[in-house]
């Protein structure tokens, strides 16, 4: 039987005191994007780093392609794109990338990967000078020169224009699409609801859920609109079918669950009518990935 691409069981990581990593446990399938989402300091990058073999942990077991992480075996299988760091400040773009390059037996050519990810024009500009999109990028780049088998890919697209997001997510499709395994992690919602296969949500060092984004998600539908904040909705709930609920989240925005029909909407509309409330918006939709994160991980700012 061919191991998943990542295994993790009990994962245990302390800095000092504090427990950044709290017993978590999850598997990630081969050939498959893995997302995994958290709020800051849910032990996210901890966790990507051990598994990279940058960090020790304190107990539990992790094997990436069915190997420890750091065996020298994973070097030329798996690939890394960190947050930040791990290029020297002087290199040239594609001098970096070929550099990088002579470390694998078949790599990808570097001057097409600069093409790709739209870094031809800065091909001879060191590294330092590029701004923090482009830099992300080349370490995108740096990440999958060497055709590996598995890639982390760490917040890949954050402080990225909306060209450069579609351009990153195009090479994480075309890596699935060839039978690499991806695990990222992301703040985006509608970045895990695109590429992934499975959304892992972890909170306080543990998996909270996980599953596929429609599993998540679900497939109940909810009403939504916009209009002063504050309604009463218990007297709303009192003209609603039994079983509905309401609430208004944030400020202004009021959300409809239940049975999500015409009779619904009119019902709606009539009650917001006889109160005198004029409705922005108005629109029926599914729960997205963003409301299930908020749910399990509250709103409170971290």
């Amino acid at each position: 039987m061919i191991s998943p691409a990542v295994e993790i069981t009990g994962l245990v990581k302390r800095y000092g005191r504090t427990t950044a990593v709290d017993g978590l446990t999850l598997r990630c399938a081969r050939g498959e994007v893995t997302a995994i989402l958290g709020p800051n300091g849910a032990g996210k990058t901890s966790t990507i780093e051990i598994c990279e073999g940058f960090l020790r942990f304190d107990a539990g077991s992790v094997r990436v392609l069915g190997l420890a992480p750091g065996d020298p075996a994973l070097r030329a299988r798996v690939g890394v794109m960190p947050q930040s760091g791990g290029v020297p400040q002087a290199i040239r773009a594609s001098e970096w990338l070929r550099l990088v390059s002579r470390f694998h037996a078949h790599p990808l050519p570097p001057a097409a990967l600069l093409d790709r990810l739209g870094l031809t024009e800065h091909a001879r500009t060191p590294f330092r000078r590029l701004s923090g999109g482009q830099q992300q990028r080349l370490s995108l780049a740096a990440a999958v020169i060497g055709r590996p088998e598995l890639v982390f890919l760490d917040e890949p697209t954050a402080g990225l224009d909306p060209q450069a997001r579609h351009a990153c997510w195009e090479v994480v499709g075309e890596l699935r699409s060839a039978g690499v395994s991806v695990v990222l992690t992301t703040h985006y919602m509608d970045e895990a609801e695109k590429l992934a296969d499975q959304v892992v949500i972890i909170d306080r060092g543990r998996v909270v859920a996980g599953g596929s984004p429609a599993t998540l998600t679900g497939a109940e539908r909810q009403l939504r609109f916009r209009a002063r904040p504050g309604l009463n909705l218990d007297e709303l709930l009192m003209a609603l079918p039994p079983g509905s609920a309401a609430k208004e989240s944030p400020a202004g925005h009021y959300i409809i669950e239940g049975l999500v029909d015409p009779s619904l909407l009119a019902t709606v509309t009539a009650w917001c009518a006889t109160e005198g409330v004029t409705t922005e918006d108005l629109s029926i939709e599914r729960r997205t990935l963003e409301d299930v994160f908020l749910e399990l991980t509250g709103r409170e700012l971290r």
